[in-house]
Parts: C-alpha cells; sequence; structure tokens
C-alpha cells in the first residue's frame, strides 16, 4: 500500500478492526467482524438480488456471444463470496475482488488461486478500478470504528461515487440502520432519508432500499438506469 502507518487516511482503521477479529477467530464470517454465519450467507444472497434480468438481456443483445457477468466485491475480505458463488454454480458470474489488506488478499489468492483479488484503495488509485457490470459493498461500511460519522459519511460518499461511475448496471451496499433497539458507537448507522437524499443529489434516482431480510441493516440496489418491468 501507499500509505505509511503514519500518514495513511482514517478508514485504514476498519481493516485494522477486521483483521483483529481475524486473528482471534479465524478464517470464517465471524472472524470477518459478522455475528454468525447464517446471516452472512444472507447478506450475499440479498447482494446477488441486485442483478436484474433486464440488464442482462441488454448484455447479452450488445454482445456477439453472451459473457459472464463482470461482478466486482468490494471489501472482498478473504474470498467468502467466491466460495460462496462456487457452491452456488455460479459459472455466469466473473469475479473480481479487492481489499485494502494485503493479509486478507494473500489468504484469498491463496485458496482460490484462480480468481481475481487485488489489493486496491480505490480512493488513492482510481484508475486501477477497472470496469464491472455490477459492483457489491458488502460490510464495508457497517462499522466506522473511531471514525466520527461526519467523516465516516464524507468517505461512504467519495467510494460510491467512485465505484457507481465504474459500473455500467448497478451496485448494492448495505449500512447499519437507525430502526434498532440501541445504536454501537462504532458502528455506521446511516440515516435512509440521508442516503436518499445524496442518491438523488449525486449518483441516480434509479435505486431500491430493502429492509426485509431481518437485520439491524438495510440494502440498497443503486442503478443506472431504471427497471422497464
Amino acid at each position: 500500500m501507499s500509505a505509511t502507518c503514519q500518514n495513511r487516511p482514517e478508514y485504514y482503521a476498519i481493516t485494522d478492526a477486521t483483521e483483529q477479529y481475524f486473528h482471534r477467530l479465524g478464517d470464517c464470517p465471524e472472524g470477518l467482524g459478522w455475528p454468525n454465519t447464517p446471516d452472512a450467507l444472507r447478506r450475499f444472497e440479498v447482494m446477488l438480488n441486485l442483478i436484474r434480468p433486464p440488464d442482462l438481456e441488454t448484455r447479452s443483445a450488445t454482445s456477439e456471444t453472451q459473457r459472464p457477468i463482470r461482478l466486482l466485491d468490494f471489501g472482498c475480505g478473504t474470498g467468502h463470496l467466491f466460495e460462496y458463488l462456487q457452491k452456488h454454480g455460479r459459472s455466469d458470474i466473473q469475479y473480481s475482488g479487492i481489499d485494502l489488506s494485503e493479509k486478507f488478499v494473500g489468504i484469498a489468492k491463496s485458496k482460490f488461486p484462480e480468481a481475481d483479488f487485488r489489493v486496491l484503495d480505490v480512493l488513492e488509485r482510481p484508475e486501477e478500478l477497472g470496469r464491472y457490470d455490477y459492483a457489491l459493498i458488502n460490510g464495508a461500511f457497517t462499522s466506522k470504528c473511531t471514525m466520527s460519522f461526519e467523516v465516516m459519511w464524507q468517505t461512504v460518499q467519495r467510494i460510491l461515487k467512485t465505484v457507481f461511475a465504474n459500473v455500467s448496471f448497478g451496485l448494492a451496499v448495505n449500512t447499519m440502520s437507525k430502526h434498532v433497539d440501541w445504536e454501537r458507537d462504532d458502528l455506521f448507522h446511516l440515516p435512509m432519508d440521508l442516503m436518499a437524499q445524496f442518491l438523488c443529489k449525486d449518483l441516480t434516482r434509479h435505486f431500491v432500499m430493502r429492509n426485509d431480510y431481518g437485520l439491524y441493516e438495510y440494502t440498497t440496489y443503486i442503478y443506472q438506469t431504471r427497471s422497464e418491468r
């Protein structure tokens, strides 16, 4: 990484905290900061529901032969989403994963040498991001660690703008809800209306917010265009 311990951005604290979970609990969802495995698998399912049939038809119609869906896993950790895709036979997806953690990317590469895993800070080197059909940002914005809400929110907006500019169809992102029994100071509880205001002003009016899957968070599907169905 180009950022040193002395001058690196505040958001690297999220990577540090996740690596500490991993050191204590190992290569499992709990070791990447999730409360349990069933909820982590549910998040994968919700995230992948971002992909819309009309977009797939458009992609196929504009290609001489149908190609796989180019999918970016932002904050890929040790490759659990790639493993999930393999187990569910998703050969229609061309997977790429990026993460700030050299440790996690190294582990992911050792487990899945056939997959594309890279260390990349998209705010420092946006030109290296590449182009995708869809992007998933799962868990990268649920914790703010020691950052203030304002600093975290500015970081989230910058990343969403960068990633959205590099997807043809859309991206999914989850954040902690404000509608909870209680809030933790280290988590990023983002009001839905604040997210909607940002999207309409700076990205797109074509989005869907999901709060129907039983967790204390919500997932937003952000699309380049509206669905015709």
